[in-house]
């Protein structure tokens, strides 16, 4: 018993600890910045690095894909251009993300 009392206070330190850092981390920019002008890199990172991550995180997701067989990428292609195409007419990030991924497991359950 006395161990699963450890157990839950060793969670609770963690979960404690990890919530101050994180806190911690959210505030530094703000401190760091809110009276003088960010630096040329923080512009930088702040207008191509979404767009590289999500380049990445594409090529991540078609590297897997087959071409030379059944379903012939049907699938994924049919998933990353619903996103696109949902994303492009409602510019909601939730809606292309799930309307894509719905698309991409009903086609890959049914072919």
């Amino acid at each position: 018993m006395n161990e699963m009392r450890l157990v839950g206070l060793d969670l609770a330190i963690a979960i404690a600890v990890t919530a101050v850092l994180m806190f911690l981390l959210r505030l530094f920019p703000f401190a760091i910045f809110s009276k003088r002008k960010p630096p040329a890199i923080i512009h930088f990172i702040e207008k191509y690095i979404p767009a590289m991550a999500i380049a990445v995180l594409i090529v991540y997701c078609l590297k897997d894909t087959t071409f030379s067989a059944s379903p012939w990428g049907i699938p994924t292609a049919a998933g990353v251009i619903a996103t696109a195409l949902l994303h492009l007419w409602k510019n909601n990030s939730m809606l292309s993300i799930f309307g894509g991924t719905i698309l991409y497991m009903l086609l890959d359950y049914l072919l």
